[in-house]
């Protein structure tokens, strides 16, 4: 039985995986069974102008609408409007005190501009003077980012991008979300998380979180001064960012392994605090994953690798900053080469059935064996299958530490 695969990354982890299991490399226009895709490939191929249909043994790395979680204003919109079908059916878990959501408060007041222009000034006037984080909605790896405290500069910058709010139809949508201002700190710098999650199927949802993620570290300490506003070094983990600073480590490359955090966070906080934040990490991954499943175009030919990015507060609550759903699989250290061929490994693992060939008609329930890394998250049939709803989702945070 000979299993053909496809890409059009030239990663070396791809390649690397791939070739280990005895696959074969083909081309696009060859019979693949397993495509690892950049998402434009994916959007061609899933379009109504290419006329490709998959057959059964065929299996590829992104859902067809994959960007109403990874595009930043979609994600926001989606997390939104799920918190008020909650509140409208009298969920409990759309409770709210304080008018702060209880259960799913777990990204930053976040407005869309220029759409939401109006209703970002009414927010900001309730607080003047605090700092607002602007992102382009399309774009990653810390592209056209920058920080704000005053209505001044965002109109100044409305002026000189020539995208005047009043306008509807502007080339480039941004967010605007209040800044975590209070990160948690280690060695005085701030870090942010990165979490891999799998999704094997949305409805029903499946998914399974990578226990070996990181942190990735500025490298400048921190500082909250308007004198620092503009520094990027001090503001923005992004690697693509800090590299070009000359405190980078091209060794440790700023990172440090979740499991080290874990440790850190047990020894300084204590072990009861850090078991409830890594349970609040879990709970948003799995509340996001559900605020996009019904919009999800859900193929039995998809399945996808989301690259998660947290900020961790001082008060040891975790915000939902953005999700990539072409998580880079380059590596910047050996630690990171390590991490990332055995997240490829483990997730052919989980996606490929027991039989070796991609096959969509499997019901997608690995063994528990084959899981390596990866621990389930939920699975949506076995909460409906058991009297006991809690069985689906993760149990005790055994497999964090």
């Amino acid at each position: 039985m000979k299993v053909n695969f496809c890409t059009d990354l030239d990663k070396s982890v791809v390649l690397a995986n791939c070739e280990k299991r005895g696959w074969s490399q083909v081309g696009p226009e060859d019979e693949w069974n397993i495509y690892w895709a950049g998402t434009q490939t994916c959007r061609s191929l899933f379009s109504v102008d290419s006329g490709y249909r998959m057959n059964d043994n065929q299996i590829i790395n992104h859902f067809p609408n994959h960007y109403e979680i990874s595009r930043k204003d979609l994600l926001v919109k989606n997390i939104k409007r799920y918190r008020r079908d909650l509140e409208k059916e009298g969920n409990i878990m759309a409770e709210r005190g304080d008018s702060k959501y209880l259960h799913l408060d777990f990204i930053p007041v976040t407005f869309v501009l220029p759409a939401d222009y109006n209703m970002f000034v009414e927010e900001y006037r309730k607080a003047p003077q605090s700092t607002w984080i602007m992102k382009p909605c399309g774009r990653s790896q810390g592209s056209g980012i920058f920080l704000i405290n005053k209505l001044s500069k965002l109109k100044r910058w409305s002026r000189e991008s020539k995208t005047p709010f009043q306008q509807q139809l502007t080339k480039e949508s941004y967010v605007i979300s209040k800044y975590i201002d209070n990160p948690l700190l280690i060695g005085g710098k701030k870090f942010d998380l990165r979490l891999y999650v799998l999704v094997t199927s949305f409805r029903p949802l499946k998914a399974y979180q990578f226990k070996l993620g990181f942190c990735r570290f500025c490298t400048v300490k921190y500082d909250s001064s308007v004198a620092e506003l503009d520094n990027m070094y001090v503001h923005l983990t992004n690697v693509s960012v800090q590299k070009h600073g000359g405190e980078y480590n091209s060794l440790h490359g700023g990172k440090l392994s979740v499991q080290n955090l874990r440790l850190y966070l047990e020894s300084t906080r204590g072990k009861q605090v850090t078991e409830n934040l890594f349970d609040q990490i879990s709970w948003l991954i799995i509340h996001s994953l559900k605020a996009i499943a019904p919009v999800i175009s859900t193929d039995r030919h998809c399945f996808e690798c989301y690259g998660y990015d947290i900020i961790i507060d001082n008060k040891l609550k975790p915000w939902l900053i953005e999700v990539n759903a072409s998580p880079s699989l380059t590596s910047t250290t050996a630690n990171d080469r390590i991490l990332k061929h055995k997240l490829l490994d483990n997730i052919f693992n989980i996606v490929v059935p027991p039989s070796g060939m991609p096959d969509v008609r499997w019901n997608k329930v690995p063994s528990p064996e084959v899981l390596g890394d990866f621990e389930l998250l939920i699975d949506e049939d076995l909460v409906s299958m058991n009297e006991n709803a809690e069985s689906g989702l993760r149990g005790n945070n055994s497999k964090w530490k």
